[in-house]
């Protein structure tokens, strides 16, 4: 090995991920910070996927919503998500095991020509084909704030009860807003507080809650 390299550690490549997780480990503690055991894993896993030790101390969970969750996806849940990235980046292999679905309807036609008529985002609209499936389902928000507000919307009408969302979008615009009203709404949730998030956030979080079922 080129002598520059030898600060480099040689890791296997079936290692990094585990070494990986023992480094937010000790950067953790070296930060004096302490997560709460039933939430490390996924709190972990965001930080993991962000390098970012901010969802260490942003991230909120409402009572039992991991429960529910867990419980949803062993009745085959369908999952709901407002990206086709955080729909990728949710591993399937488990999920299919447990007959849970995993959809996005962003870019359907009839979600498009619907938010033109009606002013509205795709990301509103495309929630709304939700209410058509039958079963448990758990919304995986990490782009569209307007997403969440059609989810309150919904169940501030009586018309949708979802099984849980997951709210971390990104941006500026209504973002923090968007998760605060989700949070108040009496939802469970899992969010992000703030304006960060994204697609492989909610993905990531889905991911890391299933690997430990």
């Amino acid at each position: 090995m080129n002598e520059n390299l030898n600060f480099i550690e040689n890791i296997k490549p079936e290692d990094i991920e585990k070494r990986s997780f023992e480094i937010i480990g000790d950067e953790l503690g070296k930060r004096g910070i302490v997560l709460p055991e039933e939430y490390s894993h996924i709190i972990k896993r965001c930080i993991h996927t962000s390098a970012d030790f901010d969802y260490a101390e942003t991230m909120y969970f409402s009572p039992e919503v991991l429960d529910r969750i867990m419980g949803a996806l062993k009745s085959g849940a369908t999952i709901i998500t407002d990206t086709k990235m955080a729909q990728s980046g949710i591993n399937k292999k488990k999920l299919n095991e447990l007959g849970v679905e995993v959809s996005c309807y962003i870019s359907d036609e009839d979600v498009a020509s619907q938010s033109k008529e009606r002013g509205l985002t795709r990301s509103f609209v495309s929630m709304e084909k939700a209410l058509g499936i039958e079963g448990p389902v758990i919304f995986a928000i990490g782009n569209a704030p307007t997403a969440l507000l059609s989810i309150v919307e919904m169940y501030n009408n009586g018309v949708l009860q979802p099984a849980a969302v997951i709210g971390v979008p990104v941006g500026f615009v209504n973002v923090v807003e968007s998760k605060e009203l989700l949070i108040d709404s009496g939802i469970p949730c899992i969010v992000n507080k703030g304006r960060k998030g994204g697609s492989n956030i909610a993905a990531c979080i889905v991911n890391a809650i299933q690997y430990n079922m």
